[in-house]
């Protein structure tokens, strides 16, 4: 029995092999990245200002407490359900007693999202206590309508 148990334990160490490392002489290439930086001359400034715009106005309800709902032109169906006023008003109050009063965005960069095919437009927000270092993404398609607006905290890079 122990003979057994012995050579069956041998039969399994050899039928476990080893898988060897293929060499090649080419280098393997590297994944194209998904997320590009849009060249500032390859902006396309029609839809820069209208990410602008709605970001601003999303941001000014902050002051005003009084927020213009987006319309189907402007935004998809899943940014118009959630972007409502109750939202904005509890986010807001949120941002106003850490961060003081909205005064504007900055436009920093864009970037072309090569796999969702949009373009998210990087805006730096400015309000009115020096701790504040926010970011609003405002992320737009192909339809050229607002498909996502997102707050964050500020970083350097993307």
């Amino acid at each position: 029995m122990k003979k057994l148990l012995i050579l069956m334990c041998l039969l399994a160490l050899a039928a476990c092999k080893s898988k060897k490392a293929t060499t090649s002489t080419a280098a393997p290439k590297p994944p194209e990245p998904k997320v590009v930086r849009i060249a500032a001359d390859k902006i396309d400034e029609d839809q820069k200002q209208k990410a602008y715009e709605l970001g601003r106005r999303v941001l000014m309800t902050c002051n005003t407490s009084k927020f213009k709902p987006f319309n189907s032109s402007e935004a998809t169906p899943e940014v118009i359900r959630n972007t409502t006023e109750e939202r904005l008003t509890k986010t807001c109050h949120n941002f106003r007693l850490k961060y003081g009063e909205f005064r504007d965005i900055r436009f920093v960069e864009a970037v072309r999202d090569k796999a969702a095919k949009v373009n998210i437009y990087r805006f730096k927000a400015q309000y009115s206590k020096p701790i504040a270092n926010k970011e609003l993404r405002v992320t737009v398609n192909e339809q050229n309508r607002v498909s996502a607006i997102k707050s964050l905290d500020w970083k350097d890079k993307f």
